[in-house]
């Protein structure tokens, strides 16, 4: 439901609600007795006017509240955002003292250049075997 309706809405409903009050007071005028009014169709619009009205406004505080919820979940999370900005600096200027140097990236080993003309050939399965026993040896 649109958040700007909200007055319309209470205006609508003020109007509807008037309209029923009226309209009661003249049925018991005439002396209508309370069966024969809650079967009257105009007093069955009229408060079908006020329920619709009523489930507006509350869909409408429903939005407002989600949308209230939301800001203070944003407000939260930027000051969450700030505290941890500024934790680390104030780490980082206790830590200064003992600073530990940052590791480099490792080098690789450069790729060895194939012999001219010549094939390596794939290993073999007894080969493969061996290189797995001396992996689990090392281990």
């Amino acid at each position: 439901m649109n958040l700007r309706a909200k007055i319309y809405v209470e205006s609508q409903k003020k109007s509807v609600q008037a309209k029923l009050d009226a309209r009661l007071a003249s049925l018991k005028e005439k002396g209508i007795d309370e069966a024969a009014i809650k079967k009257d169709a105009t007093v069955r619009m009229l408060k079908a006017g006020v329920r619709k009205a009523n489930f507006r406004l509350k869909s409408i505080a429903a939005q407002e509240k989600l949308n209230q919820e939301r800001a203070q979940a944003k407000i939260d999370k930027v000051a969450a955002e700030k505290a941890a900005r500024e934790a680390p600096k104030k780490e980082a200027a206790e830590v200064a003292p003992g600073k530990k140097e940052k590791k480099g990236k490792k080098e690789k080993p450069e790729k060895q250049a194939k012999q001219e003309g010549k094939k390596e050939k794939p290993e073999g399965k007894k080969e493969k075997q061996e290189k797995k026993a001396e992996k689990t040896e090392d281990k």
